[in-house]
């Protein structure tokens, strides 16, 4: 889950992270009152759930009241296209007023897991106010990490040492160690799976402050924290997105034209790998889980239905905890109710794997039988 720059900077303040002073407005008249109570002058910043907003033109220097008003009115309901939006871009529904703040330097610093270690593991680098992903990729030298031992957390030598390698001044050490300690003690407490300071900034009183700030959530911790699912903005995710979470199914859409359904994160990435290999474009990733029901299944079909890029269907299931009768119910409930024409290839193996091809063969649907992964890729890539 994700959330806007403004929320991040409520969640980390709450922690002792040092943030600019700000206000979310949604018009034009609460983004010149915001600007009234910072003095006058302030950055207008566009919210949305994407990087690159600067480069966009998502972010403007207001140097009096008018500027403000102006920046305001350009903004909001702008389509607002970076590359992290895709072409379609997103439309600007709030903005950020913030006070304006005197950057002596700008640098990176950001906490991620490591998988590979099962550590989390805190990076920082010199290179403040740019996409990361080009310095790491560029000049990875330039990317000094930390691992933590979540025994015993950050340690104060740990971010000290980071704070050396950034090369600050001597009267901004202990600040730093202050603000990276606060930063690690937020992205565990609220279950994070990412905390990204770029820029982290160095004013000219030798003060360290997040100038921006992205967290982004475990969707599997956030029965744990109501406060943040609150913070949830449903204009800046896909309506089939938000559908899929009604039923607990893991859907992401994608931009081709084969809708897959499958069991299991591992099978439906190599469903749509082998639907890439033989020259087919999946239009979504959707893992309707171990122990689904037929209402789940239902649902699923549904959604994938609702896109209207879907030339056809892959079903893939193998029958472990769910079974293929159950499946096999599910696809044919949705596709009657739907009155589906659209071609449908399924390969069923596993738990009750005869009485789940019974159901599809007695079901009446036009559909296409498959034997194996390979075969129900060649099939559906054929018929679309």
């Amino acid at each position: 889950m994700n959330i806007h720059e403004y929320q991040a900077k409520a969640v980390l303040a709450q922690f002792g992270v040092q943030v600019p002073q700000g206000k979310v407005a949604f018009s034009v008249e609460e983004a010149v009152a915001a600007a009234k109570e910072l003095g006058g002058k302030a950055v207008v910043k566009a919210q949305i759930h994407a990087g690159g907003r600067g480069k966009a033109g998502g972010v403007k220097l207001a140097k009096s009241i008018e500027e403000v008003e102006q920046h305001a009115r350009e903004l909001l309901g702008k389509t607002l296209v970076t590359h992290q939006t895709g072409p379609e871009g997103k439309v600007v529904k709030r903005l950020l007023i913030e006070q304006l703040t005197d950057i002596k330097k700008e640098y990176y610093i950001g906490l991620v897991l490591d998988r590979a270690q099962g550590r989390i593991v805190m990076m920082a680098s010199q290179e403040g106010g740019v996409e990361i992903e080009e310095v790491a990729a560029a000049h990875p030298e330039k990317i000094f990490r930390e691992t933590i031992d979540p025994a015993v957390g950050l340690n104060p030598f740990q971010a000290r040492n980071l704070a050396f390698k950034l090369e600050l001044p001597k009267e901004a050490i202990n600040k730093a160690v202050k603000f990276m300690t606060a930063l690690y003690e937020a992205f565990v407490a609220k279950d994070c799976s990412i905390a990204e300071i770029n820029p982290l900034v160095l004013t000219g009183d030798n003060d360290v402050l997040a100038l921006d700030a992205k967290l982004n959530f475990d969707d599997n911790a956030l029965f744990r924290h109501k406060d943040i699912v609150d913070l949830r903005d449903t204009d800046e995710e896909d309506p089939k997105e938000i559908e899929a979470s009604k039923y607990d199914l893991s859907y992401i859409a994608l931009d081709g034209n084969i809708g897959c359904m499958v069991n299991g994160a591992g099978l439906a990435m190599a469903t749509m790998d082998t639907i890439k290999y033989y020259g087919g474009e999946p239009a979504n990733f959707l893992d309707v889980g171990g122990g689904a029901s037929e209402e789940k299944v239902t649902a699923a079909f549904k959604i994938i239905l609702s896109d209207d890029n879907v030339k056809g269907i892959l079903v893939n299931i193998f029958g472990g905890i769910m079974k293929c009768d159950v499946i096999a119910n599910g696809v044919v409930n949705a596709a009657r109710q739907l009155g589906l024409t659209k071609p449908l290839v399924v390969r069923l193996e596993g738990t009750n794997v005869q009485q789940g091809k019974d159901i599809l063969n007695q079901s009446g649907l036009n559909l296409v039988a498959a034997d194996s992964l390979a075969d129900a890729a060649q099939k559906i890539v054929g018929l679309v």
